[in-house]
């Protein structure tokens, strides 16, 4: 195992799979500059990282993310707050855009910016304690690092108006239904749940996960027939590669030995 440690999270490398870790855990792990330049530099890192297959994002303590440090935020100039936002927008694609499948364990509050991030995760787990919401509307805010665009685009409109104009800080389960989280885990089994998932995804081809990921984030932009293109010329392209042509022959020869018994 590889760790590295940074000021504000930690990476750990196991097998193919990276554990970023928040670690701000006496602030609920709220985001301050710091960690904000931290997250971007781990993640692009990361994505670039050939020996890492699926990256897991948590936090330590109680939250996942409580969103922005307030107290750095109001003591921010105009010029430091716009230049907060436009890194902010670095951050998120960093882990949105990653070539890596990027799995959230939502392990306590992930409000604000922290449920931003939730937000640009590929997969979400969260356990029975978690609450997600975008509150800023209590500051007379909204949120800044995406949090209208993409609530709509996993939400629908009306569950992110809902989400948006009244600040309700909602439990992780009632997100299953709506698809943004995808399991709710017992609290002692997150982690290893999370990291399980990682692992069994890393353990595939590199090129066909994302592939797969980069399609499927394409389907958000309405464009089906460029989307179809695009997948045909991938699922070929996996067809002819060695690990496909062996995977398939393989598969089918095991049909043929069972069906001789």
């Amino acid at each position: 195992m590889t760790v590295v440690d940074y000021q504000t999270l930690t990476v750990e490398k196991k097998g193919r799979t990276a554990l970023v870790t928040l670690r701000r855990a006496d602030q609920l792990n709220a985001m301050n500059k710091l960690m904000q330049a931290e997250i971007t530099t781990a993640f692009e890192s990361l994505s670039k990282d050939d020996t890492i297959g699926a990256i897991v994002l948590t936090g330590e303590g109680r939250g996942f993310m409580a969103g922005a440090d307030i107290k750095e935020y109001a003591e921010q100039t105009d010029a430091e707050f716009d230049a907060f936002q436009a890194a902010g927008t670095r951050m998120y694609a960093a882990i949105e855009n990653n070539v890596k499948p990027v799995i959230a364990a939502v392990n306590g509050f992930a409000l604000g910016g922290g449920m931003e991030l939730v937000l640009c995760c590929d997969i979400v787990l969260a356990n029975q304690f978690a609450k997600l919401g975008l509150p800023e509307i209590k500051l007379g805010l909204i949120p800044g690092g995406g949090g209208t665009q993409r609530s709509v685009a996993k939400l629908g409109r009306n569950r992110a108006n809902m989400l948006l104009l009244t600040g309700a800080i909602v439990p992780a389960s009632e997100f299953v239904a709506a698809g943004l989280v995808n399991e709710i885990v017992d609290a002692a089994a997150l982690l290893p749940r999370a990291m399980e998932l990682a692992d069994a995804i890393a353990a595939e081809p590199a090129t066909a996960i994302e592939g797969a990921k980069r399609l499927t984030a394409h389907a958000l932009t309405g464009d089906l027939a460029w989307g179809l293109a695009m997948e045909r010329d991938l699922v070929g392209q996996l067809y002819r590669s060695e690990i496909g042509q062996a995977r398939v022959r393989e598969f089918a020869e095991r049909s043929s030995a069972k069906a001789k018994q």
